[in-house]
């Protein structure tokens, strides 16, 4: 039996986040139980109220002052469920219909299985994963993110940009939390890299990802340049001191 949480970030997603939350609620997975936290960061379009609104007893919602950044977000969730909840499993999940809930239960249904695995990753560049309504430049920029990032940090990891991502607790409570720095989609890559440093089992999982159908993209070419930059530097750093980023990360 395992226990998730499934970790919901938003702003200004009241459009789209009751089709994932009703989705959730029809989920049955044997051996699984499941809760859902939104991390609401104060949208102007009143999610969380919205969210509260819906009584949905599995859900709960935490509120945060401001928009902060993807990284930030996460991050607070992370350490209040580690100090709040008895999960077993924390998962990280889009708002905006991207990650689909057929895909969440097979990333389930894997964590489940294997129990030794630190990390669950849904990926869309292994054989059987795929990529819905995206431009071509936009899986051009992906997929170049994701090799200069392989090479760069030195991992066997086929998806590093993606956010549909199973943390089991007992590995995610030896990596130093508060070493991690990165904000925006350049957290995906620095959790990546930091759960490698466990030597522990990473599974990749194939998913379909979806273009959202409503909202907007909080993509940016800020948050691009962010990822660079961080990926080159901790690349040079693993070149000058291959132990460096153990001794980081790992408690």
């Amino acid at each position: 039996m395992i226990k998730a949480t499934i970790m919901i970030p938003t702003y200004n997603e009241r459009e789209s986040i009751e089709k994932i939350l009703i989705g959730i609620s029809e989920l049955y997975i044997p051996g699984v139980t499941i809760e859902v936290l939104v991390i609401d960061d104060n949208s102007p379009d009143l999610t969380a109220d919205f969210v509260d609104s819906l009584n949905l007893k599995f859900v709960k919602v935490l509120r945060r002052e401001k928009k902060e950044g993807l990284g930030k977000a996460y991050l607070g969730a992370i350490q209040h469920l580690l100090a709040h909840s008895n999960s077993s499993h924390l998962v990280s999940m889009d708002a905006d219909g991207s990650h689909r809930v057929k895909d969440l239960e097979k990333l389930l249904i894997a964590a489940r299985d294997h129990e030794n695995a630190s990390l669950i990753l849904g990926s869309r560049w292994i054989k059987g994963g795929s990529i819905v309504n995206w431009p071509k430049y936009r899986m051009l920029l992906s997929r170049a993110g994701t090799s200069y990032a392989k090479f760069a940090l030195k991992l066997n990891i086929s998806d590093l940009t993606g956010g549909f991502k199973i943390y089991s607790r007992w590995a995610i409570e030896r990596i130093a939390l508060d070493k991690v720095t990165s904000n925006g989609y350049c957290f995906q890559i620095e959790m990546a890299h930091a759960f490698s440093q466990l030597n522990a089992p990473i599974i990749e999982i194939p998913i379909t990802f979806v273009e959202r159908e409503l909202g907007a993209s909080k993509m940016s070419q800020r948050i691009v340049i962010e990822a660079m930059l961080q990926v080159t530097r901790w690349g040079l750093g693993l070149r000058i001191n291959p132990t460096a980023d153990k001794l980081h990360y790992v408690k």
